[in-house]
């Protein structure tokens, strides 16, 4: 089949997909965890604010119930955690990291940080927040016993590994001063230490009395959480929707709404659901952008943002008790065989068939958002070219020899890549579809992973124990306002799901952070050192920058968009009748 027919089967089949969903399609924009913003987008209008009322928020996936930053790993907890928490600093507009529950002084050797925290301030429970709940918080990452994802938030901290083997009962570099003044000495000077340590404290008095293997499905975790943010959790109805209340001793100032819900809605409802005022705001798909701007009591915000997808390749396992990838799966160590799979798919197709036109093609992992981002003109681009593709792989000894219309491997043996995809909208199927078709065009047999796309709470578990379905795995990811790309792409990242270990990419990854690196132009030149070296190496294959977009319900203002999110001060949301 010619490419031109293989694309307008796929548009077909989408379009169908969409009909069959009723072209109601209204899913999350892909994260999967900034630059130009949008400033305040709050619509104008001549009706009066109402004091109170409540505000729906809109989601296409179930959260996994789990109300403690420190334990989660859904986007759709960490929308419900920006109601309820609240961090030491908070990023602003233009990126840069700001005091929030505590400002900071940094010693001359940089080495040291001194936090001041914020009086006055309360959890849920009418306790007063010291800096004891944030060291609980620290020491609880760094225990033996704590399973949960975070505790590269707190290793940079002198003695943090140290408790973390279970050769110290506390964390070495925490000085408490007073209930309201920390110290932090961290092992080394790196330029973005404040950046990678821990922001949110944990209840100490609420958590009393539990054990930190316990803490994670305890109930003061999962049913009956305490925050410091302007709403708390009232109700739970678990795959429907979690309520929030106004928590009027919130310390920036009562909210103005009386509380927001959290409503799990069907893609193929949403539209409606907005039409109806059933919800507020909610995190969209570029299919839904044109049936909501039709709607006369619904805006759309968007915002080039710091996300982007990719496919990723399996290369190993995690180690989990010694907290290392091992590189134990030799499946894709030729870089002919990685280059060729990207030379294969159409990417500026996909992103007209499925996305709209809502993002651009990335031949890098650091979104253009970013200073540190590498000009295009040093990076190879990888245009669609399916004959290039068939070169690469015939050097690299991947050719038919069975003629049955499929490479085998170098060793003459059968060779087959298991593809996984996550659920979600109508487009899902259609995009893991053509990756699928685009690597059996080159003669790369390709299968989808078990059989279908796989719901995306289990996707999840199967991506962090490494599951042997998922070979090569589509994936987005979201970086913060840190341009360092270590959490995703460093030899031990938890996050680094591929398992890729390569020593010259740690050297710049460490680099990029060392003493030298508090130099901006030496920064720069070494994360795009970096850049070219994964764009060519292509331990993953990066599709596209995605546009974050937002569909808000008129009556709703006071949100305030940027490329970190849009749940910047929401106790200053409020509803105009």
């Amino acid at each position: 089949m010619k490419k031109s027919a293989i694309w307008s089967f796929m548009l077909l089949l989408v379009m169908a997909l969409f009909l069959a969903a009723c072209n109601n399609d209204a899913s999350k924009t892909e994260k999967e965890n900034e630059k130009d913003t949008s400033g305040d987008t709050t619509a104008t209008t001549d009706k009066p604010s109402t004091e109170g009322g409540i505000v729906t928020f809109g989601t296409d996936v179930a959260p996994e119930g789990v109300y403690d930053p420190a334990y989660s790993g859904s986007i759709v907890d960490s929308y419900i955690q920006n109601f309820t928490t609240e961090g030491i600093y908070d990023v602003n507009d233009n990126l840069e990291y700001v005091p929030n529950l505590a400002s900071w002084e940094i010693s001359e050797d940089k080495l040291t940080y001194t936090f001041t925290f914020q009086k006055g301030v309360k959890w849920h429970n009418g306790e007063e927040l010291t800096v004891d709940d944030w060291v609980f918080a620290l020491e609880t990452l760094a225990d033996p016993d704590y399973a949960g994802p975070r505790f590269n938030y707190a290793e940079g901290i002198k003695g943090a590994k140290a408790k973390k083997e279970g050769k110290a009962d506390k964390i070495e570099g925490i000085e408490v001063v007073d209930p309201h003044t920390v110290k932090i000495t961290f092992e080394q000077v790196k330029i973005n230490n404040l950046e990678q340590l821990w922001q949110y404290p944990m209840p100490k008095k609420h958590y009393e009395g539990i054990a930190v293997k316990d803490l994670e499905e305890s109930k003061q975790v999962r049913e009956n959480p305490v925050g410091l943010g302007p709403f708390k959790v009232k109700k739970v109805v678990d795959g429907e929707y979690s309520e929030l209340e106004r928590f009027d001793d919130y310390w920036k100032g009562k909210p103005q709404l009386d509380g927001v819900i959290v409503k799990v809605i069907d893609p193929s409802l949403a539209t409606g659901a907005f039409q109806n005022g059933e919800i507020d705001i909610m995190d969209i798909r570029p299919q839904s952008v044109k049936e909501l701007e039709a709607l006369g009591n619904v805006r759309i915000e968007e915002t080039n943002g710091v996300g982007y997808s990719y496919i990723g390749l399996r290369f190993g396992h995690r180690d989990k008790a010694a907290l290392k990838n091992v590189a134990d799966f030799d499946k894709f160590n030729a870089k002919e065989l990685r280059q060729a799979l990207l030379y294969a798919i159409n990417r500026p197709a996909m992103i007209d068939a499925f996305l709209e036109g809502k993002a651009t093609v990335a031949n890098t992992v650091i979104p253009t958002t970013f200073w540190t981002a590498a000009p295009e003109s040093e990076l190879n681009q990888y245009e669609f070219n399916p004959e290039k593709a068939k070169e690469l792989l015939a050097a690299a000894g991947y050719v038919d020899k069975d003629g049955d219309g499929f490479v085998e491997d170098p060793k003459g043996q059968p060779f087959k890549i298991s593809f996984g995809h996550y659920a979600g909208s109508a487009a899902f199927e259609g995009r893991a579809q053509a990756i699928v078709q685009s690597w059996n065009d080159i003669g790369v047999k390709t299968e989808l992973a078990t059989g279908s796309l796989i719901e995306f709470n289990l996707y999840n578990d199967m991506k962090d124990n490494d599951d042997a379905a998922l070979e090569a795995f589509f994936g987005a990811w979201s970086m913060g306002s840190d341009p360092d790309p270590s959490g995703l792409w460093g030899n031990d990242a938890e996050w680094n799901y591929g398992r890729w270990v390569d020593p010259k990419n740690q050297e710049l990854l460490d680099k990029g952070l060392s003493e030298e690196a508090f130099d901006k132009d030496k920064r720069m030149a070494t994360y795009v050192e970096w850049q070219k070296y994964f764009n060519e190496e292509l331990p993953a294959l990066p599709l596209w920058e995605n546009l974050d977009l937002y569909g808000i319900n008129n009556r709703l203002q006071g949100v305030h968009v940027n490329a970190v999110g849009f749940q910047t001060d929401v106790y200053k949301w409020h509803i105009k009748e």
